[in-house]
């Protein structure tokens, strides 16, 4: 929280200049901490001076009539205060004197109630560590900073838009419902859906839990499925573009996100309800540092913190991390007050409350945020409504049955026995005025009142609720003019403006809404009229704000079609339609409550509570008397007794260490025992005599639950710490040390496992057939059935040199419409930001050295064949070593030709950060299907879950488009030589060469030497054990005895 105490600087004109100073020096004071909390700007209130009060002294005025003049104070010359106040000044004087010294008695008298309940203690702990440290004419501001000031200067799509962009698919998102009620929390998450789905997005619904509201999710044209706590693991949340998650009840799954390969998924987490924040001082009153952390590091797991006013960031400050962005809209306050409507009417409420129909009653409201604890604002407003209190509750001057009723601070009943006391001082009616509490029946205080007038010196940034609840009561509203209420009103039209801190104007604007002592008809015009406004004040700039948020937030992959732009959003209205019934009954809870919140805090505390009793227990078992000390030493001179007795024994005895046989038995028994510690698990023991064995890649804990645990797979882990503890998982790191580096790691993705398997491929692979998985194809349901294994299984039994595969390229659309028409490189083209095809040539040229007038492209066919993607496929291991030394020479001369550009940091081949870190990734992912097809392999396509085999584009039918020649093994092995001799000379073409580092490197040299080096210790050996004969002949020798 920044505060501002110095006053502001007025110019000529009487205008704050000092104000917008201060707010941009603390704006960049935040943005240097990077963070975002609390702001205060100090506002004063100056009283209007009488300009013609010196052209005409002798003018009588009345009491009302007469203008304020801000006198003075003046000094005489022996320094004592001269008093300037005469007649009604002396007056007008007491009167303010008299509101002020109430003001400071009712904070005095709040701040002596104590807490009591931990609820209660919850619920005014977070006020009270905002309000230190503000001061009269403070006001509160929630600064952008972070992701809000990134919002605020993102450019959105535009520049994508300017470029040419083929999509084969709609964006998709998930949306996690926390709770299934039809609440205004569902019905504005149902707007802004409907609103998201003419801009072209696809969504899926999660729900927590069932409810009212599923009927109207189903018929919004989206997926919907239950999400329980056991699923939340078992999602691949990389699928979508995005994930939306509504509430606090959605923490467990936002979780699941927070660990790889989910890490990266943009998070849009949506909170309304204000129940953690109420107790967040309480923990940490408590001491749950540990609670604080945990919800701390969930809410820094979102990309966007939105909530629906700029209350709540303030109340959550605790918790942020630069990720808080506010949109104002919601219509929780219409529900609420047209709810109470249908069962409360305005003639019991007022009967109720001692008051009759003829009264005319008007409402005083104030800012919200501090109801209970700040009562200078409610000084302000009754400084503010002076003159009305004057004219129309004074005993003498009364001309009709008014009532001031203030809404502010708690139902206490010090509270309204000061008002009534501050107001018999000043001459006021008995009964005149009344103060009720916001803590109380709020809806009741405004549906019974005939004005309302909003006297806050809090200017707010957002639309103030208390008077959007009025409005839609039908009651017409006065109000300061407030940027943020000009913003959304017209004056005279929807409510009545006045200027701020100007008793005359309020007098002007409160004559025309009252005609003899009753509502005049414009009154009843403008509160009609702001009733209509009321209903869906909001609802547009809620809708374009989430559009806006998903454009700067979301990344948007190449091959999806962009969303409209915001601007073609035209509705600017909540779908009450779909909630009508729930409107009308007043049995609906409006109220957001969260349990996960409660469940954590019992979680905590227990284990708090546990520690702390087991503590106590062995503090008392442990306490140590004199009693034990004395059998203590006891015992210790009883075993130093002993051991000195055995020392002397086992010394006069003679020992037999027995026969070296039993001897060399023991230590090898010993040793089998040590390496028992390290035997295999049982899944490589069953992988024993197996034909295949596949291979699963996978990057992060978060794709454990997608693996298989049958003896026919192997986890393949491209990092080190996301290992399974409790299988014979592979290390790809510790095979292949460039995946140390995670540049290369994620620019190589599931290659570079592939390459680590084929780096000393004998040391862990010994069978005929090998074949690889991506951990992505069972999130996509794409993996292989039991019977589609057996089938494999009992197929390469009989096959030679062919390719198996069942994940297939144009099955990622997710049903979204079929590609087929699509060819291989136009698909190729589409997922690699439509560079696709000038990369390959240009890496192929490269690799073969090819002429530049030379095609270089290899063809492929435009035929309904399918083609192998995900890394799926199965082939026999001498095939996979062929494939991997043409991989390894192809990648190199990408990486080449990246290097060497002009800017080597930007990837062509991605249009998004996640792609272009990723850069070679889906070049790679196809590059088997060109090695397959130009080499003449077999290729045959498995269903996934019937196991029925079909062969894609025949040999027979393609040898004359293969490019045989460039695919032969006797020159991919000859390339392979020549770059190794390379390597073993030092003769590197580049500062950073790829290939020594993506696997073995050998060559006829490097075999000679070795043979060398072999025959070496050979001789050296030899020559040893020569020398050692002759030494013993010479010297004789003696062997010596054993087991001595």
């Amino acid at each position: 929280m920044g505060r501002n105490s110095s006053p502001p600087r007025l110019d000529g004109n009487g205008n704050e200049n000092g104000k917008n100073n201060a707010i941009n020096n603390s704006s960049d004071i935040n943005n240097n901490n990077n963070d975002q909390g609390l702001y205060s700007i100090r506002d004063r209130f100056p009283l209007k001076r009488n300009p013609g009060q010196s052209r005409d002294r002798n003018k009588q005025y009345s009491l009302l009539e007469r203008p304020l003049v801000r006198n003075r104070a003046r000094f005489n010359r022996k320094g004592l205060l001269h008093f300037p106040f005469r007649g009604i000044y002396l007056f007008y004087f007491l009167i303010f004197f008299s509101v002020v010294a109430f003001a400071v008695a009712s904070m005095v008298m709040q701040s002596s109630i104590t807490v009591m309940l931990f609820k209660q203690g919850g619920e005014r702990s977070w006020r009270r560590s905002i309000r230190e440290g503000l001061r009269f004419g403070s006001s509160l501001k929630f600064m952008p900073a972070g992701i809000s000031r990134l919002l605020a200067e993102g450019g959105g799509l535009d520049p994508i838009r300017s470029t040419d962009r083929i999509g084969i698919r709609r964006p998709r998102l998930a949306v996690i419902l926390g709770n299934m009620k039809k609440n205004p929390q569902s019905l504005m998450l149902v707007t802004v859906v409907k609103s998201l789905q003419r801009l072209g997005y696809v969504f899926k619904i999660y729900g927590l839990g069932s409810g009212e509201a599923r009927a109207i999710w189903e018929n919004l044209n989206v997926q919907f499925s239950f999400l329980g706590p056991e699923q939340f693991g078992h999602i691949d949340w990389s699928l979508f573009d995005g994930v939306i998650a509504d509430s606090l009840e959605a923490k467990e799954a936002v979780s699941s996100l927070m660990q790889e390969p989910f890490n990266t998924v943009p998070l849009i987490w949506i909170i309304q309800e204000d129940t953690l924040a109420k107790r967040l001082p309480a923990y940490k009153e408590m001491g749950l540092d540990h609670l604080v952390s945990n919800w701390k590091n969930t809410f820094s797991r979102a990309n966007i913190i939105l909530f629906p006013d700029f209350t709540l960031p303030m109340l959550y400050s605790m918790l942020d991390t630069g990720n808080f962005h506010v949109i104002p809209g919601s219509p929780v306050d219409v529900w609420a007050a047209e709810s109470y409507s249908k069962t409360h009417a305005k003639h019991q409420l007022r009967k109720d409350n001692g008051y009759s129909m003829d009264d005319m009653v008007v409402l005083v409201v104030g800012s919200s945020f501090f109801y209970d604890e700040l009562s200078w604002d409610y000084a302000v407003e009754m400084q503010t409504i002076r003159p009305l209190l004057m004219r129309f509750a004074r005993r003498n001057d009364a001309e009709g049955p008014f009532k001031f009723i203030f809404l502010s601070g708690n139902s206490t009943y010090g509270y309204n026995d000061a008002l009534q006391q501050v107001a018999s001082r000043l001459g006021l009616t008995q009964g005149s005025v009344r103060c009720y509490g916001l803590d109380g029946d709020a809806n009741g205080v405004l549906l019974m009142a005939d004005i309302v007038i909003y006297g806050s010196s809090q200017e707010e940034q957002g639309f103030p609720p208390l008077i959007i609840r009025a409005m839609t009561f039908g009651i017409p509203i006065i109000t300061p003019d407030f940027p943020i209420i000009k913003k959304y009103v017209a004056d005279g039209t929807h409510c009545v403006l006045f200027q701020k801190h100007n008793p005359d104007a309020l007098w002007r604007a409160f004559s025309l809404l009252v005609s003899n002592s009753r509502l005049s008809r414009f009154a009843e015009t403008v509160a009609s009229s702001g009733r209509l406004l009321a209903k869906n004040i909001l609802a547009s700039e809620c809708i374009t704000g989430y559009a806006s948020v998903l454009v700067n937030i979301l990344y948007f992959p190449s091959d999806v079609l962009l969303p409209g732009s915001v601007s073609e959003l035209k509705q600017g209205s909540w779908e009450w339609n779909l909630f009508r019934k729930e409107i009308e009954h007043s049995n609906v809870d409006i109220s957001v409550d969260s349990s996960v919140v409660l469940a954590l805090e019992e979680e905590f505390t227990k284990h708090i509570v546990d520690k702390s009793k087991n503590r106590t227990e062995i503090q008392d078992q442990d306490a140590l008397t004199g009693q034990d000390l004395d059998f203590v030493t006891e015992i210790d001179s009883f075993e130093d007794y002993e051991r000195l007795e055995m020392e002397e024994i086992n010394g006069r005895t003679e020992s037999d260490l027995g026969v070296w046989d039993e001897i060399y038995r023991n230590a090898r028994k010993s040793e089998k025992l040590r390496f028992e510690v390290n035997e295999r698990d049982e899944g490589e023991l069953e992988r024993t005599g197996q034909t295949v064995c596949i291979y699963e890649i996978y990057s992060g804990a978060g794709a454990w639950p997608f693996l298989h645990h049958e003896s026919l797979y192997r986890g393949l882990s491209l990092s080190r710490r996301a290992r399974r503890l409790t299988s014979d998982d592979v290390d790809a790191v510790g095979r292949l040390p460039l995946l140390n580096d995670t540049y290369y790691r994620d620019l190589l993705c599931e290659v570079g496992g592939i390459f680590s398997i084929a780096n000393r491929v004998d040391s862990i692979h010994r069978r005929p057939w090998i074949g690889f998985q991506s951990w992505h194809a069972a999130g996509r349901k794409v993996s292989l059935s039991t019977k589609a294994e057996k089938v494999l299984e009992k197929t390469i039994q009989r096959s030679k040199d062919v390719m198996y595969f069942w994940a297939r390229l144009d099955f990622d659309g997710a049903g979204e419409g079929s590609n087929d028409a699509l060819s291989f490189w136009s698909m190729c083209d589409i997922l690699n930001a439509g560079h696709c095809r000038i990369a390959f040539e240009k890496a192929f040229r490269k690799m073969y050295n090819l002429p530049s007038d030379m095609e270089a492209l290899p063809p492929m066919p435009h035929d309904e064949g399918h083609w192998s993607s995900l890394h799926s496929w199965v082939m026999p291991t001498k095939s996979f070593l062929e494939f991997v030394m043409f991989s390894r020479m192809f990648v190199d001369s990408l990486d080449a030709l990246h290097s060497n550009s002009s800017e080597p940091s930007i990837c062509l081949l991605g249009s998004t950060y996640l792609e272009k870190k990723q850069c070679y990734c889906r070049v790679l992912e196809l590059l088997v299907n060109v090695w397959a097809y130009h080499s003449g392999r077999r290729m045959v396509y498995i269903e996934p879950l019937s196991g029925l085999l079909e062969e894609q584009h025949p040999v027979e039918q393609r040898k004359e488009f293969m490019w045989a020649r460039y695919f032969n093994f006797t020159l991919l092995k000859t390339m392979d030589e020549d770059l190794a001799e390379a390597s073993d000379d030092d003769d590197n073409p580049r500062k950073m060469w790829l290939w020594p580092l993506t696997g073995e490197v050998h060559w006829q040299g490097i075999y000679e030497r070795e043979r060398e080096e072999r025959y070496r210790l050979k001789m050296d050996k030899k020559r040893k054990t020569k020398e050692k004969l002759l030494e013993r002949m010479k010297n004789g020798y003696r062997q010596r005895p054993l087991g001595l």
